[in-house]
């Protein structure tokens, strides 16, 4: 656990605290209540589908092995996004627990670890895509906001940036390469990035373009209806806000997180962004307030009781102990595991 990040959890926590009690704690509770359990499960069950839909782009990457069950990978997801949402300082142990999450569900390791980062990718691509769709709509909405300049030069360079990473992904060799494991290592430990069988595996999905653009496409889309899911949480909480600007706040929030991925769970800057971002559509600030802690309320909601069924899993896995022959990779994920795991 780095310094720099407890320092910048903590230092997040306060800047949310003191925005809410800026604005008023009671208006934002009030707020809150008037979405009620029946809306809180209406967004819930609505995310749900996305999660389902991520889990198939991350699936479709796995087409032509028909070992790969479906169900695998959606459980993966789920994992995935628990460990990275509900545990504070695991951002990056998400991404191993949702690999090793499938690799339990019967997916090989290799790939699973292969396919996190492919998917990873895919996954960026469709943000960025949807976060350049945002700062479409907020030029022709807003154009005097200000803001548009500033967010289209974070979009460029991260851009660039996601590029490079694809490229070295499908065509990496000598330098280029070494980059790109680097890379990986801190997703994944620096054995298992360097394992063969991962690299192996993942020039292999980069082989199949036509899955990667389908993949690219529909996380693009589930970006899209996390928009509709943020109107959706407006106008249950009685918020009159049309579609294309709950697109433009969601999309552009997801875009501020992206370049404050140093702060876990980006504490304190999402709930500054939803503020700055609702005032230029009218959205009060307890109302964009609320919006953020009911996105947290309904991750927490999803993720926790996920992780508690993943540990249980886990243990039995132990109990009944492991096959003696396992692969390198497998072996590599299930320690880069075990050295994230913080339940």
């Amino acid at each position: 656990m780095k310094p720099f990040a407890v320092i910048a959890f903590v230092l997040g926590i306060l800047v949310a605290t003191l925005l809410i009690a800026h604005f008023g704690l009671s208006t934002v509770l009030h707020t809150l209540e008037s979405l009620g359990w029946v809306g809180f499960a209406i967004v819930i069950g609505f995310h749900l589908v996305l999660v389902l839909m991520m889990g198939t782009a991350w699936w479709l990457l796995a087409r032509g092995r028909p070992e790969m069950r479906w169900h695998s990978f959606i459980w993966g997801r789920v994992i995935r996004d628990g460990a990275s949402e509900v545990l504070p300082f695991s951002q990056i142990g998400g991404f191993v627990a949702g690999a090793r999450a499938a690799t339990v569900s019967g997916i090989k390791g290799s790939f699973a670890a292969a396919s996190t980062v492919v998917d990873l990718t895919m996954e960026l691509m469709g943000q960025l895509a949807y976060t350049a769709l945002g700062l479409g709509f907020l030029a022709w909405m807003e154009p005097s906001s200000g803001i548009t300049g500033p967010l289209a030069l974070g979009l460029a360079g991260m851009t660039v940036a996601a590029i490079i990473f694809l490229l070295v992904q499908a065509r990496g060799a000598g330098l280029v390469e070494r980059i790109g494991l680097k890379l990986a290592a801190q997703w994944l430990g620096t054995s298992l990035s360097a394992s063969s069988a991962v690299q192996e595996d993942i020039h292999e999905i980069h082989s199949h373009r036509r899955w990667l653009a389908v993949s690219a496409s529909l996380h693009l889309v589930c970006w899209i209806l996390s928009g509709v899911e943020a109107w959706l949480t407006f106008h249950l909480m009685g918020i009159d806000i049309s579609v294309t600007a709950a697109v433009v706040i969601d999309s552009l929030i997801y875009g501020i997180r992206s370049f404050a991925f140093m702060v876990p769970n980006a504490m304190g800057v999402q709930e500054a962004a939803y503020v700055l971002l609702g005032s230029l559509f009218g959205i009060t600030p307890d109302a964009s307030l609320a919006l953020s802690l009911i996105r947290r309320g309904r991750d927490i909601a999803i993720g926790t009781p996920a992780l508690l069924i993943w540990q249980f899993v886990e243990g039995g896995q132990a109990i009944k102990g492991r096959p003696e022959r396992v692969s390198r990779a497998d072996r590599d994920l299930t320690e880069s595991v075990d050295r994230v795991n913080l339940l």
